[in-house]
């Protein structure tokens, strides 16, 4: 069995979206690495008895905050209750995040609206209140769910594949700007992985998805590892590593002339 991520050993790690799937496997990382937890996401039972779990086996402090990040109001809900409770954040986890599948033209617009605010609006909210504390203390890391749709168009989850190319984007370009200040900002980008996302997607019997997933307690190692390591992105996967760059030698539309036809709904021609 590896090794625990000790990196955050007795620091503050604050997860969004910490009660199932990538987020749940982060938060166990590191509370078994000895990091301390603020989890939030909107499942209250499932936070508290996470962050009880968490606690009695590792001996840790794990602290619950319910959140809906759809709403403006969140970031800086959030961040009041760790200045209540005199907690600096030394790790952000923007993990929180959701897709939808089908038709862009016929899918649910607020829906749609909803994505782009807890993918993106979200993350960058949540990272412009917490680094300022970083770069004051001139220590932090930053990790940020991207996807290896960030690397390409992809039809029928388009918005997703956006926001995610957008999540990507960020990390890469707040990762140079804050390395002067001692912070390091990761982007992960996990293919498809064993948990909840392709169910609240509605796309948990699509074909090209069909392929042996990775379970999510490996891509979060994935993560931290690259974020404790320096590295601005990582691609969990040697499979997921070898499709998202050999992309680049391929024309664009190509690319995306093949996902559509991997990602089309039945029925659809």
């Amino acid at each position: 069995m590896a090794k625990p991520i000790a990196h955050w050993q007795g620091k503050w790690a604050l997860v969004t979206g910490a009660s199932a799937g990538i987020g749940k496997a982060l938060a166990e990382e590191l509370a078994a690495g000895g990091a301390n937890l603020v989890l939030t996401a909107r499942r209250r039972e499932r936070l508290e008895e996470l962050a009880r779990t968490l606690s009695t086996t590792h001996k840790i402090r794990a602290e619950v905050f319910v959140a809906d990040l759809a709403k403006l109001a969140a970031p800086p809900e959030i961040l009041a209750f760790t200045r209540a409770k005199n907690i600096h954040v030394d790790l952000l986890v923007n993990n929180a995040g959701f897709g939808a599948y089908g038709e862009f033209a016929t899918s649910d617009l607020p829906r749609q609206l909803e994505m782009i605010q807890v993918n993106c609006a979200a993350v960058v909210h949540l990272t412009h209140l917490f680094l300022p504390g970083m770069i004051e203390r001139r220590s932090g890391d930053i990790l940020i769910l991207a996807s290896t749709a960030s690397f390409q168009a992809v039809p029928y989850i388009t918005t997703y594949a956006a926001t995610k190319a957008f999540d990507l984007s960020f990390a890469e370009g707040l990762a140079e700007e804050v390395k002067p200040h001692g912070i390091r900002v990761c982007a992960l980008c996990p293919g498809s992985t064993e948990s909840e996302f392709h169910e609240v997607a509605n796309q948990a019997d699509l074909p090209a998805l069909r392929t042996k997933r990775e379970t999510a307690e490996k891509v979060a190692r994935t993560g931290l590892e690259a974020l404790a390591a320096g590295r601005s992105y990582v691609i969990s996967g040697a499979r997921n590593y070898l499709g998202a760059q050999s992309q680049r030698f391929v024309p664009r539309g190509v690319v995306t002339s093949i996902a559509a036809k991997m990602f089309r709904p039945r029925g659809n021609t």
